[in-house]
């Protein structure tokens, strides 16, 4: 990352940990191509802006993962998967607005890894005529883990067993991991998401184009259980967060609930 102290560039290295479940196709394959110039060091490949592990079981409940790996941030690799079998490459952070149906503890959101996703996703955007048939895009926050006491975010190839067992496929979106993370990244003000769909392509554009990375992202449909706790809790998860970025048609109901909390903070009200 690159921060700016009296115009004279500063990089600051952080080492990150990329995780796959060896039972998952994409993810394994992802972590093949990564892991074949690395190093093993009993359990763990060894590289210079960050190492990976591959475990026995599924990443969405890794919420152990801290007690035993000390690390800046945690990024897994992942298949992604949806009933619409719309092909798509996607970055999103995670946590679960209620209730924990796939992994992660009720109620309880991850910290968001802003910087990473935006970085990523730019560059995925930049190397889009190599994957004509995919969308590109964000996705809500949804499923685990959410309890890592530090950044984390995944990266996910869907949409079917086709694309997941694509060693080129997975080897491409690896590579382009890589690339964000060995070279200096910058850094971005970012902001909490609230409305739209899980697919939200107004703040997937804001990611590719605009100036803000994004933190938590709370979709519509998750309005409903948004509460005092559950709002003091995405607060305190987005720490340094600038402003609430609003898809300002699609909040329904729970509009008014929304602007009341967030008229307790600090945060500026964009409305999209």
């Amino acid at each position: 990352m690159i921060m700016k102290n009296n115009n004279v560039s500063i990089y600051l290295l952080f080492m990150d940990l990329l995780i796959a479940f060896k039972n998952d196709p994409a993810g394994h394959n992802m972590a093949k191509f990564i892991s074949q110039d690395m190093n093993k060091d009993g359990d763990v490949y060894r590289g210079k802006n960050f190492d990976l592990i591959e475990i026995d079981s599924p990443v969405i409940s890794a919420d152990w993962l801290d007690e035993k790996y000390d690390y800046d941030g945690f990024i897994f690799l992942s298949k992604h998967a949806a009933e619409s079998g719309t092909l798509a490459l996607t970055c999103h952070s995670t946590g679960n607005f209620n209730e924990a149906k796939f992994g992660g503890n009720d109620k309880e959101l991850a910290i968001p890894y802003s910087n990473l996703q935006k970085n990523y996703m730019q560059k995925l955007w930049d190397n889009r005529e190599s994957f004509p048939e995919f969308e590109i895009t964000i996705e809500a926050t949804h499923h685990g883990p959410t309890h890592l006491k530090k950044p984390s975010i995944f990266v996910e190839i869907g949409t079917t067993s086709l694309q997941w067992n694509d060693e080129t496929l997975c080897s491409s979106v690896a590579q382009l991991v890589m690339d964000t993370l060995e070279k200096p990244s910058h850094s971005y003000p970012f902001v909490i998401c609230f409305g739209g769909t899980h697919y939200s392509e107004k703040f997937t554009k804001e990611l590719l184009f605009g100036k803000y990375a994004l933190g938590t992202v709370m979709p519509k449909h998750a309005l409903e259980f948004l509460n005092h706790d559950l709002f003091e809790h995405l607060i305190t998860q987005n720490y340094g967060a600038e402003a609430a970025l609003l898809d300002w048609k699609s909040l329904g109901k729970h509009k008014q609930t929304l602007i009341d909390f967030l008229s307790t903070t600090n945060l500026d009200v964009i409305k999209i």
